[in-house]
C-alpha cells in the first residue's frame, strides 16, 4: 500500500473536507514521528491518513472504526495499518502496544485542537503559532469543547513525551503543509 492508494480511499469514502483535512493534518504527524524515531514515513503516514476513513460511513462509536477494518482488509490494506487504526480508539479493546499505535492515539485529537487555536488567531495560521497558544486556549474548556483535553493529555503520557513538547511537534508538522490544511492564513511560509 503507497499513500496514492491511501489517497483513493480517502477520496472514496469522505466527502467532508474539513475531515479530509484532519486525516491530511495526523497524517502529517505520524510522519514526522516516524522519521524522528526511524521508523517507516509511509507506514506511519498511511496510518494516520487512514485512520478516520470509515466515519461519514460509520458515524457512531459503535461502529467505527472497527466496521470500517472489513473495508480495510477487502481493499489489502496491511494489518499493522488495520491494528493501529482499530486502536485509535479506546471502546473498540484494542490495546495500543507498538510505537505506531501509542504515536496515532497522541497525535489524532491534538490536531483538531491545534486547528482551532489557528483558526481564532488573528494570522488564521500555524505559520506564527507555538505551543503557548495552544497552552493559552487549554482552560477555556468553552474553546474547541470538542477536544478532549483529557484523552489529549493521556495520549501525550502514554506516548511518552512531554503535552507541550508534543503540541510543539504537531505544529511543526502541521507546518509543513499549512496550505493543503487551510492554515496558512496571512503568513508566509517560513
Amino acid at each position: 500500500m503507497n499513500r496514492d492508494e491511501a489517497i483513493v480511499i480517502v477520496r472514496k469514502y469522505v466527502k467532508n473536507e474539513n475531515l479530509v483535512r484532519h486525516m491530511l493534518a495526523v497524517e502529517a504527524a505520524m510522519r514526522f514521528y516516524a522519521e524522528k524515531f526511524g521508523q517507516d514515513t509511509e507506514t506511519w503516514g498511511i496510518t494516520g491518513l487512514l485512520h478516520d476513513f470509515d466515519w461519514e460511513i460509520h458515524p457512531s462509536l459503535e461502529k467505527h472504526p472497527q466496521a470500517g477494518a472489513p473495508i480495510l482488509r477487502e481493499l489489502g490494506v496491511p494489518e499493522e495499518i488495520i491494528r493501529g487504526v482499530l486502536s485509535h480508539a479506546d471502546h473498540t479493546g484494542v490495546p495500543r502496544v507498538s510505537l505506531i499505535e501509542k504515536a496515532l492515539y497522541a497525535c489524532d485529537e491534538i490536531t483538531g485542537l491545534i486547528t482551532a487555536v489557528a483558526l481564532v488567531r488573528p494570522s488564521r495560521s500555524l505559520m506564527d503559532m507555538s505551543a503557548s497558544s495552544v497552552k493559552k486556549k487549554w482552560k477555556d474548556r468553552a474553546f474547541a469543547a470538542g477536544a478532549n483535553r483529557n484523552e489529549i493529555s493521556q495520549a501525550a503520557q502514554e506516548f511518552g513525551i512531554d503535552l507541550w513538547e508534543h503540541t510543539e511537534n504537531v505544529i511543526q508538522a502541521m507546518r509543513k503543509i499549512a496550505a493543503e490544511l487551510g492554515l496558512q492564513g496571512n503568513c508566509s511560509a517560513s
